[in-house]
């Protein structure tokens, strides 16, 4: 993705205050990597909109406190899904 940072950081801070999604499904959703994506919400967006800033900071914290439930379910998703495999073989 091409383009000024700053423009990038509104357009991701958007994306993430619209979806509830995590800097990696943002990244994916972009096709750019995490590094640049956090880098973008966390430092230049602070500089270009504050109030968009604060914004994006609460849904990330959301899903800072959330991430062992996304972690767990994963988990549980992937052992569930090797126990149908061996089922089947």
């Amino acid at each position: 993705m091409k383009g000024l940072p700053e423009d990038r950081a509104v357009r991701f801070a958007q994306y993430i205050i619209d979806t509830g999604a995590t800097v990696r499904d943002t990244a994916k959703k972009f096709d750019i990597s995490k590094s640049t994506v956090h880098k973008d919400i966390t430092e230049r967006l602070e500089q270009v909109n504050h109030g968009l800033y604060l914004q994006v900071r609460a849904v990330l914290t959301k899903n800072k406190e959330e991430r062992h439930i996304r972690g767990g379910l994963a988990t549980k998703l992937k052992y569930a899904r090797q126990g149908h495999r061996e089922q089947n073989v």
